[in-house]
Formats: structure tokens, C-alpha cells, sequence
């Protein structure tokens, strides 16, 4: 059996964040809505409460009936967590009065106790609430302040129940893998079973026994999450495994043909359909994002499913769904926030059981197991590509001309970012493997007059956007060089026809999103 820590999420930003620290201990962790505790599965060895944008005197506060955790299991209360724990138990949280965010000096008054042991004293943690612990409950006493916090963490006298103000899932503060490593490994005794090696083999095996003799389609879009599925079902059912690449006529230059033959190379039995002048077709006058989206969505279901009706005897559909995917569809009051991106809506039309293999990785996770599995370095470090393609990337309505300049100025730029590398002598990386995702933008309803070989031009702008992030859910821009910039936006402007003008995107998510439609 699996050892698992359980995640409440009583709704914080950061609750994704502190599930990839505690899986990069090797240990597996589930994040569940706050009122959905599973007293009865025995693999649990651990409990963490996580932050919240509520107060938990609040009217609208989520709360919690600890009696069924508390005693039963190792706890550790994080922000909202910990003011949880000292309300319901007896203890003081009021307003603070003005919002304490950033930095603080974390004084430890006990090094040897068991969650704060091996920190600095004193260490650098992050602080982000607008309440604060005044009173702790009876039999419990603090163990760490700051300045301005008295209680910044604190344990039970008698049982395994730990809370701390700060967030130690975040980056700035320092040690905070190391707390949160006393807490998964030493306190809740985890033995780190979680690893790519370890989750191939197991997942070979339960997909062996899942699916049996039949036959599984699986729809291919070129990006890491699909390739990886497939070359886990690969792996599992061998060519009882129909994979079905799509080409919309909306994908970067090449690519179609490009990756049918990478997949071809890695022995997945792929069946490539170019439907791009259907789409053009749809596509035609359409220019509101939104209609382009749905066009684009609906003729993808459509190709599909004609493809996969020609197999006849398949009774499974595999999808590349990742766990953020599942996090997201369904928040912590049980509403569905949005469905899942794959193949939506096929499963029930096409009379199919569902297959997800990768359904509890992150995406950096998936990215390991590809590495595991031997895949190509290329294909698993691919930045997110969004499913309607360059169509959500050409601003106003999608023609040939349109996707042909755009295809060649993001061919430009991808290049570009893959050659030019930066850090310390003999420790250079490729700029593209330092951000999470890049693109160019076709502003083809803006035109802007240039100078060409002494005649005046009115062509077209092209906006490049590259964006740091670990999930997507915020992103900042990415501080690329500035000779870097000068070139990609001369090599475009002297090499694209309809191109005189290059612009680079600095905006961050939020307010902006990551795509500009």
C-alpha cells in the first residue's frame, strides 16, 4: 500500500505548491476540498491543513470538525491551518489591522524540536495574512516568533500537531522544504515510494490489468501530457494502442509532419489526419476568440470521432489529463470550475470508458517520467502549446496568409530561444529551457508604417511573449536579454514578409493572461 499525505484545501493559492514540495520528498500526496477527509483510507500517514483567503472567525469561513483528525493522525496547520487549529480548540485570532506580507526573520526558541530541527536560527520565512494567533489554545505553547508574531508557530504538549503563520511551501522562504521534510519524513514516517521509476512500473502493471486484451484510442496533440500517456499505454498494451494526431492547420511550422515522424521513431502506431481546410473553411470571418475557440473545439471532436469510429472494436479513450486538470475542475465547494481541456465530451458520445493514467502527476512530474522512459529530451521539455493553436495567437479572424507569417516568426523566435544560451561558464542552459512557455503574436489588426529600402511600408507587428512559471495559475514575464531581443526582432523583420515591427510582452498573470486570447 502507498503512503499518501492528504492536503485540506480550504482554498489558498499556494495549496498546489506545497503538494509538488511534498512530492519532491518522493512521497505521494492527494489534495482534497477541506470537508472531504478520508477517515477510512488506511494509507494515510499525515495531515496538512493549508492556507485560505477567509478569516476563521468569519461569517463565510470554511471550518472543520478536527475531532476525527486531531490525534489520529500527524498534523500540520499552515497559515489559515494553524489559526484553525487554535480557534477551534480554544484559542485567540483577531485582525492584525494592516495585512503582514513578505519577508520576516523566523526566531526558533526550541532547535531540537522535531518540526524545526536543522533550520537556521535565526531563518528567513514568508508571511502573508491579515490575522494573527493571540492566544493558544490550553496545552499548546510556542515554539517560533518574529518580530511582530508572537505565536509564528507552535505545538501541541501531548500529540503530533504543529502550526505555523508563515508558508513554508514558498520560495522565499528558505528552509522551508527542510520544515516541511521534518514534518513528511521524520514525523509521519514516510519511506519516499513515490518516484518516476517507481510509478512507470506501477502504472504499466494497474493499466495491464485495467485494460486487458482491448483496444485503446488516444488522441495525440504533440505536448508532453499526451506523448507520455501514450508511451505509457505503448508500454502496457503495444499495439492494441491507436493514437490519432489531428492537424487543424493551425500548428507551429512543420510540426505536423515533424512529430508524426518523432512518434513513428518511438514506435506509437499513429494515424495523422490533415483536416486544415475544413477549419480555414469554419474559421472564415470569424474573429471573436471566443467563436474561434468553440469552431475549433467542436470540428477537433468531430475529425476524431470520425477517426476513432473506424475502430470499431476499441471500448477505451485515454486522455492526458494531469492533476491540476482534476484540482481545477472542481473546487473546494464542489462547483466545477471548468471541464477538463482533453477531448471533452467524447467519452459519453462515443459509448467509451475513460483511461488516465497521469491523472495524480504534475506537469514537472509528467516531464520526469518521460525522462524515465527514455523519450526524447526535445519532446519532453516542449512548452505548453494551447489547443486551438496559433488560432488564439492571430488576433481577429484566421486565414492561410495569417498562420504562414505568424508560423515564420515563431519559427524564427522557438529557434532562437533553443540556441541562445546564458548562465555560468560550463552551467549554460538554452533560454528556452529557463521559461515555461514562449509564442509570437500575429497583431494582425494593427498595422504600423515602416521604412524598407528607402519605400514606406504598412505591414503587420508581431508581439513576443515569454513567461516564467511552476503551474501556469501565475506567471511573470521573462527578463530576456536585450541582444537577444534585438536580434530575433531583426532576423523577423528581415525575413517574414508582411512584418515591420516586433514588440515584446511585459506583462504578468495576473492581471494579463498567458495567451492574449
Amino acid at each position: 500500500m502507498q503512503q499518501k499525505i492528504i492536503i485540506l484545501d480550504f482554498g489558498s493559492q499556494t495549496t498546489q505548491l506545497i503538494a509538488r514540495r511534498i512530492r519532491e520528498l518522493n512521497t505521494f500526496c492527494e489534495i482534497l476540498p477541506y470537508n472531504r477527509f478520508p477517515h477510512d483510507d488506511p494509507s494515510v500517514i499525515g495531515v496538512v491543513l493549508s492556507g485560505s483567503p477567509f478569516s476563521v472567525y468569519g461569517k463565510d469561513a470554511f471550518t472543520l470538525d478536527l475531532d476525527g483528525i486531531i490525534g489520529h493522525y500527524p498534523v500540520l496547520g499552515i497559515c489559515y491551518g494553524a489559526q484553525l487549529i487554535a480557534h477551534s480548540l480554544g484559542g485567540k485570532v483577531e485582525p492584525q489591522g494592516t495585512r503582514e506580507f513578505g519577508r520576516a526573520q523566523l526566531e526558533i526558541a526550541f532547535p531540537d524540536n522535531p518540526l524545526l530541527k536543522g533550520l537556521d536560527n535565526p531563518t528567513q520565512v514568508w508571511m502573508s495574512h491579515g490575522d494573527t494567533i493571540t492566544g493558544l489554545p490550553e496545552g499548546f505553547h510556542v515554539i517560533a516568533s518574529t518580530k511582530t508574531v508572537r505565536f509564528a508557530a507552535y505545538q501541541s504538549d501531548t500529540l503530533p500537531v504543529w502550526g505555523v503563520q508563515f508558508h513554508p511551501e514558498v520560495y522565499h522562504s528558505l528552509q522551508g522544504s527542510r520544515l516541511l521534510e521534518n514534518f513528511v519524513i521524520d514525523i509521519c514516517g514516510s519511506l519516499k515510494q513515490w518516484s518516476p521509476s517507481g510509478f512507470v512500473e506501477s502504472s504499466v502493471s494497474s493499466l495491464r490489468e485495467q485494460l486487458g486484451n482491448d483496444r485503446v484510442i488516444l488522441g495525440l496533440s504533440g505536448g508532453v501530457d499526451s506523448s507520455v500517456t501514450a508511451m505509457l499505454l505503448n508500454k502496457a498494451v503495444g499495439d492494441r494502442l491507436t493514437c490519432i494526431f489531428v492537424n487543424h492547420g493551425l500548428l507551429r511550422k512543420n510540426e505536423y509532419e515533424d512529430v508524426i515522424r518523432l512518434y513513428e521513431g518511438l514506435g506509437l502506431n499513429v494515424v495523422g489526419v490533415d483536416a486544415s481546410e475544413m477549419f480555414f473553411s469554419r474559421l472564415k470571418g470569424v474573429s471573436e476568440p471566443e467563436r474561434k475557440r468553440k469552431i475549433i473545439g467542436a470540428g477537433f471532436i468531430e475529425v476524431f470521432e470520425n477517426e476513432a469510429r473506424k475502430i470499431t472494436d476499441a471500448r477505451w479513450l485515454a486522455q492526458g489529463t494531469i492533476y491540476p486538470d482534476r484540482i481545477e475542475s472542481l473546487n473546494i465547494t464542489g462547483k466545477v470550475i471548468k471541464s477538463h481541456h482533453n477531448v471533452g465530451g467524447l467519452p459519453d458520445r462515443m459509448n467509451l470508458s475513460l483511461c488516465e493514467p497521469l491523472k495524480w502527476l504534475f506537469k514537472d512530474e509528467v516531464r520526469r517520467v518521460g525522462r524515465e522512459m527514455g523519450m526524447p529530451e526535445k519532446l519532453v521539455s516542449r512548452h505548453p502549446f494551447p489547443g486551438p493553436g496559433l488560432a488564439v495567437r492571430i488576433l481577429g479572424e484566421v486565414t492561410p496568409e495569417k498562420v504562414r507569417i505568424l508560423q515564420e516568426a515563431d519559427d524564427i523566435y522557438i529557434k532562437a530561444l533553443r540556441s541562445w544560451k546564458t548562465g555560468e561558464p560550463g552551467m549554460e542552459k538554452p533560454l528556452y529551457d529557463q521559461i515555461w512557455q514562449a509564442g509570437a503574436i500575429l497583431l494582425s489588426d494593427v498595422r504600423s508604417v515602416g521604412v524598407m529600402g528607402d519605400e514606406r511600408t504598412y505591414e503587420n507587428a508581431i508581439a513576443l511573449r515569454a513567461v516564467t512559471s511552476t503551474d501556469a495559475m501565475t506567471a511573470d514575464w521573462a527578463h530576456l536579454p536585450y541582444d537577444f531581443l534585438a536580434q530575433v526582432s531583426n532576423d523577423i523583420i528581415n525575413s517574414v514578409k508582411g512584418v515591420n515591427r516586433v514588440c515584446y510582452d511585459i506583462s504578468s498573470k495576473p492581471p494579463s493572461t498567458i495567451e492574449w486570447e
